[in-house]
């Protein structure tokens, strides 16, 4: 198929296509495909089956969509999903690639004020604390909050969670964040989801999507990786193998090393090296200690093989991942 911009430059086939990523924010290969088919279809008068757009022609589409959202400060990106890989799947799994239409220049959350209100925003910040801040620490670096976490911060705390978070709240609303009922915070949560913000997983977590990972990348390393008190804090790392930021894939068994690797990246990384190595640190990798969810049910399932406490088992109508997460969480701020 060829490149429908052709020689005379940008035409209704590449505005068209602008407008159905503008429509949906994100677009994998195959939808995309679908897509383009169907823009093929009328501007050739006849039919066009997805199977016959390869990934040249959606290149060439979103390298002339760029080139005309540019001076908007608006960009087509991508990345891969992270996937997370057990030991049982093929190795050949292939990760998906996301694209997402993101912007470049402003604070990507206050874009939102256009679409959420002022405690809405504020919300969605506490929401982003609990994921990057909370439930994110050395012992457990789960990146994700469970429904039942979500709708506890539904309720703004008088307490300031964390710094930039609460100036640039306050920056929007000009005053101090109000709560938000249980079922204003599920709609909210609901809506994030289906605008590709986040992400829910089959066990009910939520997570930032690729798309929020691309729009807030910058956002998100200055809010959560700071100096503190003389001492460099990276809440935000990132993977030694594409360097893309990680938030589901493994970790050094070394707590005080940064070394992270995407489950995807993992096999690459180490097919052809001798023995499997840190890339940082170059301790041996431990393949079992992980970054997302799994490093939760993984906490889970060692606490509940050693019996450590009945009081678990008592009060598990919160949903006994959610208590572990909780109990790492605290352990670990007891530690620090």
């Amino acid at each position: 198929m060829s490149n429908n911009s052709g020689a005379n430059g940008y035409n209704d086939s590449n505005r068209a296509f602008l407008q159905a990523f503008m429509a949906r924010s994100t677009m994998t290969f195959e939808e995309a495909r679908s897509v383009l088919a169907a823009i093929f279809s009328v501007h050739e008068g006849q039919p066009v089956s997805p199977d016959d757009v390869s990934q040249e022609d959606l290149d060439s589409y979103i390298n002339a969509a760029n080139a005309a959202i540019s001076p908007f400060d608006l960009e087509i990106r991508s990345t891969l999903r992270q996937l997370q890989i057990d030991h049982h799947i093929n190795e050949t799994t292939q990760a998906e690639r996301v694209y997402a239409l993101v912007n470049t220049t402003s604070d990507a959350l206050m874009q939102l004020a256009t679409t959420y209100s002022a405690d809405e925003i504020a919300f969605i910040k506490r929401v982003l604390d609990a994921i990057f801040d909370t439930y994110n620490t050395r012992r457990c670096e789960a990146m994700v909050v469970s429904g039942i976490q979500a709708m506890q911060l539904a309720k703004a705390s008088s307490d300031s969670s964390r710094r930039e978070s609460q100036a640039a709240t306050q920056q929007v609303q000009g005053g101090a964040a109000q709560s938000l009922t249980m079922s204003q915070a599920e709609t909210v949560l609901k809506q994030l989801v289906e605008e590709g913000w986040l992400e829910k997983s089959r066990k009910g977590y939520y997570s930032l999507s690729p798309r929020g990972l691309m729009e807030l990348r910058g956002w998100l390393i200055a809010t959560y990786n700071e100096n503190d008190e003389g001492r460099r804090v990276d809440k935000i790392k990132f993977c030694a193998a594409c360097k893309d930021i990680i938030t589901v894939g493994q970790r050094c068994g070394n707590r005080d090393c940064s070394g992270r690797l995407h489950d995807m990246c993992t096999h690459n990384f180490f097919r052809m090296r001798q023995a499997e190595q840190c890339p940082v640190c170059k301790a041996p990798w431990p393949g079992d200690k992980f970054v997302g969810e799994r490093a939760i049910t993984n906490t889970e399932a060692s606490m509940q093989g050693r019996r450590r406490s009945t009081n678990t088992e008592r009060e598990s109508g919160a949903g006994s991942s959610t208590q572990v997460a909780s109990q790492v969480t605290n352990r670990d701020n007891e530690s620090d």
